[in-house]
């Protein structure tokens, strides 16, 4: 064999090879490489988006967070206030409530001192009457009727 022409039948079939995968083999790769490319691409972008949406969740988040506290503080104060206002109002009733208790005892005292002045006057003029009774159903004698007013004092 002649070394020439197994360098011309050997870059033939290498030419022959080339163009083979320059048509058939090439193109697939080429494309398969581009839509990995593409892939690679969109899922780094989808990333970035991902990461900018997190920071403006976590921003709106902690606004929310305060806003939240803020109302809950407006909350609990309000209900200090109100709670400050029914004691208050409780306080007031209660003292309403004993200055009516109070005023009633007292009126309740009084009627009681009345009554009992009542009875004492009865009671009073009832022994003066028997002791008046006593007196005269006697004889008149300074001794008995000194006796006589004792036992009355000592009935009183």
């Amino acid at each position: 064999m002649n070394i020439n022409a197994t360098l011309i039948g050997q870059s033939i079939t290498f030419f022959l090879f080339v163009w083979f995968c320059m048509k058939f083999i090439w193109p697939p790769i080429m494309h398969a490489m581009d839509v990995r490319k593409k892939q690679i691409a969109d899922g780094l972008a989808a990333g970035e988006r991902g990461r900018h949406e997190l920071e403006l969740a976590t921003k709106r988040a902690t606004s929310d967070l305060h806003d939240a506290k803020l109302k809950a503080g407006e909350i609990i104060a309000q209900a200090e206030k109100r709670a400050s206002q029914i004691v208050d109002e409780a306080k007031d009733a209660a003292r309403d409530e004993a200055d009516r208790i109070i005023a009633a005892a007292q009126a309740s005292v009084g009627q009681e001192v009345v009554r009992a002045r009542e009875a004492l006057r009865s009671q009073v003029a009832e022994l003066a009457v028997a002791g008046a009774e006593k007196i005269l159903r006697r004889e008149i004698d300074a001794k008995a009727h000194a006796d006589l007013l004792t036992a009355i004092e000592n009935e009183l």
